[in-house]
């Protein structure tokens, strides 16, 4: 069974423009639910000034549907007090491996970024037992304002992460530049550092390599991966940066590659189609689209 974490209400939308009220977001998450995705990122604690699309959580976290394991971005020791006030037990801290690119999203430099969290982290540990903490590493092989990013300072902000008590790390693709022969590269190194059972990987597909890379990273023994409904999202600190997987076309991958997703393909498909019409924007997705097209048409 390969794991998918969809990351559409919280990646997928904190970028949008368009305000989406708090009980379409939980109709959304509810119709995830009803294809059967399980781990949910449904919001983030950041400040509303920065992300006012987010800025609902309050509202949001008491009222998502039962049976989840929903998880939230937290920046920092505001965040997490909010966090633990709403009875969040899964949370998600977010660095990367250049420091240009920390600088720009959270006015850090890696190495602070990694002193707050090891304080966030241990917070966290001591308010909440049994909660369980995901790191991510951004610009996992390229910076947008830097360059190309050394594999190498890839694979010691992953390790730095499992050192401050992470349960499992997700490498990004920020801006969806990678190619499967840099996805082999990569993860050997990160699987010296990292078990591969908590490790993940969260591509975009700016440049259509999106499954090409899950295939290799497959290949390589991972087995979890994030994806969005509808590929919607992006990054909003990345100039250029396309949208996330889409997970329709990361379930059909997947299942014709003769792997189990326990998802509902069609229900998948339909699941994202109102959060876009308010948007004013198509299906990304090639296999959402696909699959819209077979239901029998009505006159």
């Amino acid at each position: 069974m390969i794991r998918i974490v969809e990351v559409g209400p919280r990646d997928g939308l904190q970028n949008e423009p368009t305000p989406i009220p708090p009980e379409e977001k939980l109709a959304f998450i509810q119709r995830l639910r009803d294809a059967g995705l399980v781990e949910i990122e449904a919001t983030s604690l950041v400040s509303p000034k920065w992300v006012p699309q987010l800025g609902d959580a309050e509202t949001l976290w008491p009222q998502l549907p039962a049976g989840g394991l929903y998880s939230a971005l937290v920046p920092n020791a505001k965040g997490l007090e909010r966090a633990v006030s709403l009875g969040v037990k899964r949370i998600a801290l977010f660095t990367a491996a250049s420091d240009a690119f920390t600088q720009k999203n959270i006015n850090m430099t890696v190495a602070q970024s990694l002193e707050v969290f090891a304080e966030v982290a241990a917070a966290f540990r001591a308010q909440v037992p049994d909660g369980w903490l995901r790191g991510y590493v951004s610009t996992a092989f390229e910076c947008p304002f830097a360059g190309r990013v050394d594999p190498e300072a890839t694979v010691s902000v992953a390790s730095e992460l499992l050192k401050i008590g992470c349960d499992e790390i997700s490498i990004g693709d920020t801006i969806g530049v990678a190619a499967p022969v840099e996805v082999k590269r990569l993860t050997p190194l990160l699987a010296s550092a990292v078990p591969l059972d908590k490790l993940n990987y969260h591509f975009h597909d700016t440049r259509g390599t999106a499954i090409a890379n899950v295939a290799q990273a497959l290949e390589q023994g991972v087995r979890s991966f994030d994806s969005s409904a509808g590929g919607l999202g992006g990054c909003p600190y990345a100039p250029g940066a396309g949208g996330n997987l889409a997970t329709e076309d990361l379930v059909y991958f997947l299942e014709r590659s003769g792997f189990a997703t326990g998802l509902e393909p069609l229900r998948l498909a339909q699941a994202s189609l109102p959060i876009l019409e308010q948007l004013g924007r198509p299906p990304a997705s090639k296999a959402q689209r696909a699959a819209l097209a077979a239901l029998p048409q009505t006159q």
